[in-house]
Protein backbone atom coordinates (compact mmCIF):
# COMPACT_ATOMS: atom_id res chain seq x y z
CA UNK A 1 0.00 0.00 0.00
CA UNK A 2 0.91 3.35 -0.72
CA UNK A 3 1.35 5.86 1.90
CA UNK A 4 1.43 9.60 0.50
CA UNK A 5 2.54 11.56 3.58
CA UNK A 6 0.20 15.33 3.42
CA UNK A 7 -0.73 17.48 0.69
CA UNK A 8 2.80 18.90 -0.54
CA UNK A 9 3.44 14.86 -1.03
CA UNK A 10 -0.24 14.45 -2.72
CA UNK A 11 1.21 17.40 -5.08
CA UNK A 12 4.64 15.41 -5.88
CA UNK A 13 2.42 12.35 -7.29
CA UNK A 14 0.44 13.89 -9.74
CA UNK A 15 0.24 12.21 -13.32
CA UNK A 16 1.57 8.50 -11.49
CA UNK A 17 0.06 5.50 -10.94
CA UNK A 18 -1.15 5.15 -7.18
CA UNK A 19 -1.91 1.30 -7.66
CA UNK A 20 -3.60 -1.82 -9.27
CA UNK A 21 -5.95 -3.75 -6.48
CA UNK A 22 -6.41 -7.23 -6.08
CA UNK A 23 -8.95 -9.09 -8.28
CA UNK A 24 -12.39 -8.85 -7.12
CA UNK A 25 -15.01 -12.00 -8.01
CA UNK A 26 -18.28 -10.12 -8.92
CA UNK A 27 -20.96 -12.96 -7.96
CA UNK A 28 -24.75 -12.75 -8.64
CA UNK A 29 -24.91 -12.87 -4.33
CA UNK A 30 -23.46 -9.31 -4.33
CA UNK A 31 -25.65 -8.29 -7.55
CA UNK A 32 -28.82 -9.46 -6.05
CA UNK A 33 -27.43 -7.52 -2.60
CA UNK A 34 -27.07 -4.30 -4.53
CA UNK A 35 -30.49 -4.55 -6.08
CA UNK A 36 -31.98 -4.47 -3.35
CA UNK A 37 -30.25 -2.21 -1.55
CA UNK A 38 -30.78 0.03 -4.68
CA UNK A 39 -34.10 -1.23 -5.71
CA UNK A 40 -32.41 -1.53 -9.44
CA UNK A 41 -34.25 -4.79 -10.03
CA UNK A 42 -33.58 -4.92 -13.59
CA UNK A 43 -33.66 -8.39 -15.00
CA UNK A 44 -30.64 -8.09 -17.17
CA UNK A 45 -28.71 -8.12 -13.59
CA UNK A 46 -31.04 -10.35 -11.41
CA UNK A 47 -32.50 -13.07 -13.95
CA UNK A 48 -29.83 -15.01 -15.16
CA UNK A 49 -32.20 -17.54 -17.26
CA UNK A 50 -33.43 -14.71 -19.38
CA UNK A 51 -30.30 -13.09 -19.64
CA UNK A 52 -29.14 -16.40 -21.07
CA UNK A 53 -30.70 -14.87 -24.22
CA UNK A 54 -28.86 -11.73 -24.25
CA UNK A 55 -25.40 -11.50 -26.24
CA UNK A 56 -24.17 -11.29 -22.81
CA UNK A 57 -25.37 -15.03 -22.14
CA UNK A 58 -25.90 -14.56 -19.04
CA UNK A 59 -26.31 -11.52 -15.92
CA UNK A 60 -24.25 -8.72 -15.94
CA UNK A 61 -23.36 -6.32 -12.67
CA UNK A 62 -24.93 -3.18 -12.51
CA UNK A 63 -22.70 -0.19 -13.98
CA UNK A 64 -23.47 1.87 -10.35
CA UNK A 65 -22.24 -1.73 -8.56
CA UNK A 66 -18.45 -1.83 -10.39
CA UNK A 67 -18.52 2.25 -9.71
CA UNK A 68 -19.29 1.27 -6.15
CA UNK A 69 -16.40 -0.91 -5.50
CA UNK A 70 -13.85 2.46 -5.98
CA UNK A 71 -13.89 3.04 -2.40
CA UNK A 72 -12.84 -0.40 -1.59
CA UNK A 73 -10.33 -0.69 -3.84
CA UNK A 74 -8.93 2.79 -3.23
CA UNK A 75 -8.52 1.75 0.75
CA UNK A 76 -7.09 -1.08 -0.33
CA UNK A 77 -3.81 0.82 -2.61
CA UNK A 78 -3.05 4.09 -1.04
CA UNK A 79 -3.95 6.41 2.34
CA UNK A 80 -3.28 10.24 2.71
CA UNK A 81 -1.18 10.64 6.04
CA UNK A 82 -0.85 13.56 7.78
CA UNK A 83 -3.86 15.60 6.65
CA UNK A 84 -7.02 16.27 8.86
CA UNK A 85 -9.51 14.47 6.60
CA UNK A 86 -10.80 13.61 3.70
CA UNK A 87 -14.18 13.57 1.88
CA UNK A 88 -15.71 12.11 -1.18
CA UNK A 89 -16.82 15.02 -3.56
CA UNK A 90 -18.31 13.33 -6.36
CA UNK A 91 -17.13 12.58 -9.75
CA UNK A 92 -16.52 13.97 -12.89
CA UNK A 93 -16.80 11.75 -15.94
CA UNK A 94 -18.12 8.16 -15.55
CA UNK A 95 -18.47 5.84 -18.38
CA UNK A 96 -19.05 2.01 -18.74
CA UNK A 97 -17.67 1.15 -22.36
CA UNK A 98 -17.93 -2.61 -21.87
CA UNK A 99 -20.18 -5.03 -19.38
CA UNK A 100 -18.90 -6.76 -16.36
CA UNK A 101 -20.44 -10.14 -16.39
CA UNK A 102 -21.43 -12.11 -13.09
CA UNK A 103 -18.36 -14.71 -12.33
CA UNK A 104 -15.81 -12.55 -14.08
CA UNK A 105 -13.25 -11.02 -11.79
CA UNK A 106 -12.55 -7.03 -11.85
CA UNK A 107 -9.73 -4.37 -10.40
CA UNK A 108 -9.05 -0.94 -10.37
CA UNK A 109 -6.06 1.18 -11.21
CA UNK A 110 -5.87 4.20 -9.94
CA UNK A 111 -3.80 7.31 -11.10
CA UNK A 112 -3.85 10.63 -9.69
CA UNK A 113 -4.64 12.65 -12.14
CA UNK A 114 -4.70 16.25 -10.86
CA UNK A 115 -4.78 18.01 -6.99
CA UNK A 116 -6.55 21.77 -6.76
CA UNK A 117 -6.13 24.20 -4.03
CA UNK A 118 -9.39 24.65 -2.65
CA UNK A 119 -10.13 26.25 0.41
CA UNK A 120 -8.93 24.44 3.39
CA UNK A 121 -7.09 22.18 1.43
CA UNK A 122 -6.81 20.97 -1.85
CA UNK A 123 -9.42 18.81 -4.51
CA UNK A 124 -7.89 15.66 -5.51
CA UNK A 125 -9.43 13.81 -9.03
CA UNK A 126 -8.23 10.22 -9.33
CA UNK A 127 -8.81 8.70 -12.49
CA UNK A 128 -10.07 4.74 -11.43
CA UNK A 129 -10.02 2.43 -14.32
CA UNK A 130 -11.71 -0.57 -13.28
CA UNK A 131 -10.45 -3.58 -15.72
CA UNK A 132 -12.18 -6.69 -16.05
CA UNK A 133 -9.95 -10.33 -15.76
CA UNK A 134 -9.27 -10.68 -19.73
CA UNK A 135 -10.91 -8.54 -21.58
CA UNK A 136 -9.45 -5.69 -23.25
CA UNK A 137 -11.63 -2.73 -22.64
CA UNK A 138 -12.13 -1.42 -19.12
CA UNK A 139 -15.87 -1.79 -17.68
CA UNK A 140 -15.60 1.50 -16.30
CA UNK A 141 -13.59 4.64 -15.80
CA UNK A 142 -14.69 7.56 -13.74
CA UNK A 143 -12.94 10.95 -12.14
CA UNK A 144 -13.15 10.09 -8.54
CA UNK A 145 -13.00 13.69 -6.59
CA UNK A 146 -12.40 13.73 -3.47
CA UNK A 147 -11.63 16.73 -1.38
CA UNK A 148 -8.32 16.48 1.61
CA UNK A 149 -7.76 19.17 4.23
CA UNK A 150 -5.09 20.56 5.82
CA UNK A 151 -4.09 19.47 9.45
CA UNK A 152 -2.37 16.27 10.84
Amino acid sequence: MLTINGIDDLKSKVGEELGVSDWHEVTQEAVDAFAVATEDHQWIHVDPERAKETPFGGTIAHGLYTLSLGPKFSYSLFTIEDVAFGLNYGYGKVRFPAPLPVGSKVRMRAALSSVEDVPGGVQITVTQTFERDGAEKPVCVAESLARVFNGG
